[in-house]
């Protein structure tokens, strides 16, 4: 019996794609979610034909669309982060999501991604930066200077910055006592939800 060589290029994988229970899209060089599967339609709703942004809270457009820039423009194919979205029903989700360069005659012609995490997120605090509602929200999540300066993109030292103005701006000492406060503002997503 001949075995056949299964590759991307001779077989229709949208059928797949769709079934698939993680959330995938498509979304073009301008930016513009083309393609959705079941399980992205079901978590966000149907964004086809809108821009990528529109799911995206207020104070996470800037570096979402910095994150987009880099996927699409960079010498990159993939790129694994985290991010911040709002889902079908409003709510602020927090996201990993796994991307990857689509191309068409050696041309980046947007981007494919995978969600294999969506949880709600912590509830922003009116009075902290978009950054440091992030820092907060990791620290609710135990990670250390190291775990936050990776998952963010940023040095050690400007991690602690952020830890010390959300100290401040909470009126609390410690990182133990910050995610207590936020907790007790209810502002972690167990307590919301």
């Amino acid at each position: 019996m001949l075995m056949r060589r299964l590759s991307p290029s001779t077989v229709d994988l949208e059928p797949s794609l769709e079934s698939i229970g993680v959330p995938s899209y498509l979304v073009d060089r301008n930016g513009v979610i083309t393609w959705m599967n079941d399980a992205a339609l079901e978590v966000f709703g149907d964004v086809r034909g809108r821009s990528f942004t529109t799911i995206v809270p207020a104070d996470s457009l800037p570096q979402a669309r910095l994150k987009f820039l880099r996927n699409v423009f960079g010498r990159r194919a993939s790129h694994d982060f985290e991010a911040y979205l709002i889902d079908a029903s409003g709510r602020r989700v927090r996201v990993e999501i796994s991307s990857a360069q689509v191309r068409e005659g050696g041309e980046v012609v947007g981007m494919f991604g995978v969600l294999p995490l969506v949880v709600p997120a912590m509830q922003p605090h009116s009075q902290l930066t978009a950054r440091q509602n992030e820092v907060l929200d990791l620290l609710a999540r135990g990670a250390s200077t190291e775990q936050m300066a990776e998952m963010l993109g940023i040095s050690t030292q400007t991690v602690r910055n952020h830890v010390a103005a959300t100290l401040r701006t909470l009126r609390v000492h410690s990182r133990v006592e910050a995610v207590a406060r936020a907790r007790a503002l209810g502002m972690l997503a167990d307590e919301a939800a």
